[in-house]
């Protein structure tokens, strides 16, 4: 069978039926290669399935970073570290590297005022995360306890906990904003109690653990929810001025600077 017929023929279509699209893709061009250059039958099936492996794995990568809900220019390589000195990039990219915390279960804390970067340094470590074959779900605290809420509405609270179960890490963004209700609160403890030393959890917050009694109703409710995600924790406080501020503080120098430079001769 020549090169140009292959894929076309018989192989073609045992191919199409074991679902194999990268082979099919590839197999014309290194079965012909094979024959020019001698391989052996074992080099040419190492050949093929190392081509089908890696693009099934980029195409599952790619499937898990769309469900993610990560926002894809927030990086690791575009967070500016120098803007937060408490926080140790040897620590973030160790988390983003060695995956053990995920498999104990260990949760990840943020701390800091609004516009210090908490969401773009979690949302960089899930795409490094997700880089590395782990699935990851970023969702504003809120619209996800709304979500919860309408589950148990419908009597299906559980199913919707095995789904988020799926995830090695979920990402809770702006637990802040929780309103301070009963049924929201309790539903957010449910979640934590679920993940409790099984999945993590990485929540950011603009409100130390002193002020989340305005999250959770009950001051019970309040320690068990914090008892809980601290127990198994790394703990990042981000205590800055926010990038926001600081680039409004910036500018007045910008222009000054601007008007010297084009009043010199």
């Amino acid at each position: 069978m020549s090169g140009a017929t292959i894929t076309e023929g018989r192989l073609g279509l045992m191919l199409t039926e074991l679902r194999l699209p990268t082979i099919k893709r590839l197999a014309a061009h290194l079965c012909a290669q094979s024959d020019h250059e001698g391989w052996p039958g074992q080099r040419l099936l190492e050949a093929l399935f190392e081509h089908e492996m890696a693009e099934r794995e980029q195409r599952r990568i790619e499937r898990h970073r769309a469900e993610s809900g990560l926002s894809p220019d927030k990086r690791l390589s575009s967070f500016d570290f120098a803007a937060v000195p408490d926080v140790s990039k040897a620590q973030v990219m160790a988390l983003a590297e060695a995956h053990e915390w995920l498999d104990r279960g260990s949760n990840l804390l943020l701390f800091g005022p609004p516009g210090v970067g908490k969401s773009h340094l979690v949302c960089g470590l899930g795409h490094a995360l997700v880089e590395a074959g782990r699935r990851v779900l970023f969702t504003r605290c809120s619209d996800l306890v709304q979500r919860l809420q309408a589950a148990r509405r419908d009597l299906r609270l559980p199913q919707e906990m095995t789904k988020l179960d799926r995830f090695d890490l979920l990402i809770l963004d702006d637990l802040s904003y929780v309103r301070r209700d009963q049924a929201e609160t309790s539903v957010l403890f449910e979640l934590i109690a679920e993940r409790y030393e099984r999945r993590s959890l990485a929540i950011t917050a603009n409100t130390p653990f002193s002020q989340w009694g305005e999250v959770f109703v009950e001051p019970a409710m309040t320690l068990a929810a914090v008892d809980r995600l601290v127990h198994h924790a790394t703990i990042l406080e981000m205590n800055v001025q926010s990038y926001r501020r600081r680039q409004a503080a910036a500018e007045p120098a910008a222009r000054k600077g601007r008007a010297v430079a084009s009043a010199t001769p």
